[in-house]
């Protein structure tokens, strides 16, 4: 596998050195639009932009490589999974809230959500499958 990298490498190289001319001449020509009459302040942005995104092309090849030679973690750390499913302790989820018939009977909102739940219960036993059709 460690000859396979290598093969690759210079096609990625290749790849950052195109990105980074491209960005690099990117910048040159934002640089001269800034420098015409009708440049801007926005094309003066773009001009220092670009080359900061060649350097992040170089910086990011640099960091692939240096990541892909490291060696692999050790796997001892890790621990292994449970071979069996194990059950969720109860008091892991908060307890949930009493239902809306427990509230105040003289809160209107709460009325209005209870039967505004009871007209959509009421809907979906109604409802066919539509599914098939």
């Amino acid at each position: 596998m460690s000859g396979n990298r290598k093969q690759r490498r210079p096609a990625l190289i290749l790849l950052v050195v195109v990105g980074a001319v491209g960005c690099l001449a990117l910048g040159w020509w934002q640089w001269t639009r800034f420098e015409a009459v009708g440049g801007t302040g926005q094309n003066l942005g773009y001009a220092f932009q670009w080359p900061l995104f060649a350097a992040f092309l170089v910086y990011a090849y640099r960091r692939f490589v240096q990541l892909e030679d490291a060696e692999p973690a050790d796997t001892t750390e890790v621990p292994a999974a449970p071979a069996e499913l194990r059950e969720i302790p109860a008091d892991v989820l908060p307890p949930r809230p009493a239902a809306a018939e427990d509230d105040d009977p003289d809160d209107l909102e709460s009325r209005q959500i209870s039967q505004y739940n009871q007209y959509l219960a009421e809907l979906s036993a109604r409802e066919t499958d539509r599914s098939t059709t």
